[in-house]
């Protein structure tokens, strides 16, 4: 048990070297309002006068104060004179040739005997991380205190609760002591020294009260009254101290601090604590075995040992998996480069791959949010695309007007007595033309999704890529290239397609039944016409042999122009137009029908050979053309700076990890109970 203390303030030791508190150590918070006592009751502790005093506030940064019991001078000389004297952790510091000493963090390998100069030199670090103007800063200040007198403890100062702005404080001083005391006593595995002067309300105690907050049932709280002999004539705190005022479950403790009188006359430490053993047999001799420096001081190391120990399961699992999560980490950064060339075709190939892969859906990184890859590709081809051509109509943008002008042109000067192929073919180009312009945006927007792979995979799949900025550019300018080069032969190769379909109309393709229906029916309508032509001749004969009634010639003096008669924008067709028209219309869109769906299966097959398979497969091999150069190979392989600074951090704080876990280990099941 005596072993646990040491191996925290080692934990310690270990998290401060890297700059980090990712794990919550047990450890002891001093918390009180200002002139409430704290820094007596942490002197008694220690059994020397080391910290800074004076008016308003003085602790204006925490102060980890780590105690280390050692043995005295005369058996240290004795274990490094090796006189059979066995060495301990307690024994082991050679070279020191004092009997107390002190060490600062911030002051590397400086050992300070004179405990005058370690207050000046808080005083001083104070100064020079705060200012001079009394404002507070959570940045600690860590000491480390040996001496045969002390027993060990872990104890955290922090500056006392107020609520004025003093000189140049800032107006929110009192939130900002709040926050950081708040900041230390949430950690779960924190015990809370709250201190308070016997000479004020309990109630309403402002230690107290942030305790209660964090702490609601009390189980980390343990209550110092100091200052018992201020109290007014007649008074006493034996209600307090009994924990019938204000419960605390882990007890009261009343001490009597050193007055300002004695700091002044330097009275030494020894001897206050002799004057409170006898005050508290004078006044409280019921309690005086349960009160006084020396009795807190063994109730904190007591509670420190068990509060360690029931701690440290969940300190050794939190220690296990966070080194797991920093091995995951560092691995993910990779090594720092030795090989250029290998690294750089491995860091390409796997790139080629994890773009294939992307489009095969065989990816390891598959998005849940959004289609991506090949998913969007088949989606672009079977919905996108398919839907747009599904919703354009055959007859779009063609008036029976439009039909029967075309069937008139077809005819040149002679009226027609059958439909001509010629207008059916115009007309049917027409509608054909309006399928191209989807399949270029169909190709467009795959092309776009092969540019969104490029991102996918560097942010996703690649994470080896995203150490070398350098190289992360150039991969994706090679690609992008690469699509750009092939994006207009898919673009021609799918003008070509509709450009085929215009060149030829196969009126006997196989699916154009409406052909032989229509072929019938121009036989029949040509029966009809002749018989019709049969019956004209008849009647004209008839009307030459009678004599003309009320029409004759027209005068030469009346010439009649006929380019007066206006052509009419809009007319009812006879039933021989309308036939005609329905004719058309029916052949049209039965033709037109015909190539959509061959345009809806060429267009995919065109974008996915001429586009899609070819970068597949020549992605890599272009990409290794393209960098894998000598000239290249230093410049591109070039690590970001910040992935390099991350990469030690995270080495670093490994390295501690493990050392923790490596403490951890040392003590024995055995040892904790």
């Amino acid at each position: 048990m005596e072993t646990l203390i040491p191996t925290v303030n080692r934990l310690q030791e270990v998290f401060l070297t890297v700059g980090a508190e990712i794990i919550h150590l047990p450890q002891i918070v001093v918390v009180g309002s200002q002139s409430s006592g704290k820094s007596s009751v942490l002197e008694s502790l220690v059994g020397r006068d080391f910290l800074p005093r004076g008016s308003g506030i003085v602790t204006r940064r925490p102060l980890v104060l780590q105690l280390v019991n050692v043995a005295p001078l005369e058996e240290r000389l004795k274990t490094e004179n090796g006189n059979g004297v066995k060495q301990t952790a307690q024994n082991s510091y050679p070279g020191i040739k004092a009997e107390e000493w002190g060490t600062l963090l911030h002051c590397k390998n400086q050992v300070f005997t004179d405990f005058g100069e370690i207050r000046r030199e808080i005083e001083a670090e104070t100064e020079r991380s705060s200012g001079n103007n009394k404002g507070i800063t959570p940045e600690p200040i860590h000491l480390k205190i040996f001496s045969p007198k002390v027993l060990n403890l872990t104890l955290v100062d922090l500056p006392g609760i107020t609520k004025v702005p003093v000189g140049d404080q800032p107006e929110d001083i009192e939130s900002q002591v709040q926050e950081m005391i708040l900041s230390f006593i949430s950690n779960p595995n924190s015990l809370i020294l709250s201190v308070s002067a016997a000479n004020s309300d309990l109630a309403t105690s402002d230690a107290l009260k942030l305790a209660r907050e964090v702490d609601p049932d009390g189980r980390r709280t343990l209550l110092v009254v100091s200052k018992l002999d201020l109290m007014d004539a007649g008074t006493d705190a034996l209600e307090v101290l009994l924990g019938r005022v204000i419960p605390v479950r882990l007890g009261i403790i009343g001490v009597v601090n050193r007055s300002q009188h004695d700091i002044n006359t330097q009275k030494s430490l020894g001897d206050c604590m002799k004057d409170e053993q006898a005050f508290l047999q004078r006044h409280y001799p019921s309690l005086a075995s349960r009160a006084g420096s020396r009795y807190l001081a063994k109730t904190l190391s007591r509670l420190l040992m068990h509060h360690i120990r029931d701690c440290l399961p969940d300190l050794k699992t939190r220690v296990t998996v966070l080194s797991a999560q920093y091995q995951s980490r560092l691995n993910s950064y990779g090594q720092p480069v030795e090989d250029h060339s290998a690294t750089l075709l491995q860091i390409v190939t796997k790139f080629a791959s994890d773009y294939c892969n992307t489009i095969e859906g065989t990816a390891r990184y598959i998005q849940t949010s959004e289609l991506c890859g090949g998913a969007r590709i088949c989606y672009i081809f079977h919905e996108t695309f398919g839907r747009t051509l599904q919703s354009i109509d055959p007859l779009g943008g063609l008036t029976e007007l439009d039909i029967l002008t075309a069937i008139r042109n077809a005819t040149g000067p002679r009226p027609a007595l059958f439909v001509p192929e010629v207008s059916f073919e115009l007309l049917v180009k027409r509608q054909i033309k309006r399928l191209e312009e989807p399949s270029l945006r169909c190709v467009e927007l795959v092309h776009e999704e092969l540019q969104r792979i490029i991102q996918h995979c560097s942010s996703f799949s690649t994470q080896e890529l995203l150490r070398f900025p350098k190289l992360h550019d150039s991969i994706v300018e090679v690609v992008t290239g690469l699509l750009r080069k092939r994006l207009p032969i898919a673009n021609e190769m799918v003008h070509n397609l509709v450009a085929i379909e215009l060149a030829y109309i196969n009126t006997k393709h196989p699916d154009f039944t409406d052909a032989a229906q229509v072929s019938a029916s121009v036989n029949s309508q040509q029966a009809e016409a002749l018989d019709g032509t049969k019956r004209w001749k008849n009647e004209k004969a008839a009307e030459e042999k009678t004599p003309p009634s009320g029409f004759g010639s027209p005068s030469k003096g009346q010439p009649i122009n006929l380019l007066d008669t206006a052509v009419p924008v809009s007319r009812k067709l006879s039933s021989k137009e309308q036939r005609d028209c329905e004719v058309i219309q029916r052949l049209i869109k039965s033709y037109f029908l015909i190539v959509r769906k061959t345009i809806q299966d060429s267009v995919p097959k065109t974008v996915m050979h001429f586009l899609v398979n070819f970068v597949k497969e020549h992605l890599q091999s272009e990409l290794v053309g393209q960098l894998y150069k000598q000239t290249l190979l230093q410049d591109l392989l070039i690590e970001s700076q910040d992935t390099a600074q991350q990469r030690t951090e995270v080495a670093q704080m490994l390295q501690a990890l493990k050392k923790a876990n490596n403490i951890i280990s040392e003590i024995r099941e055995t040892h904790l109970w």
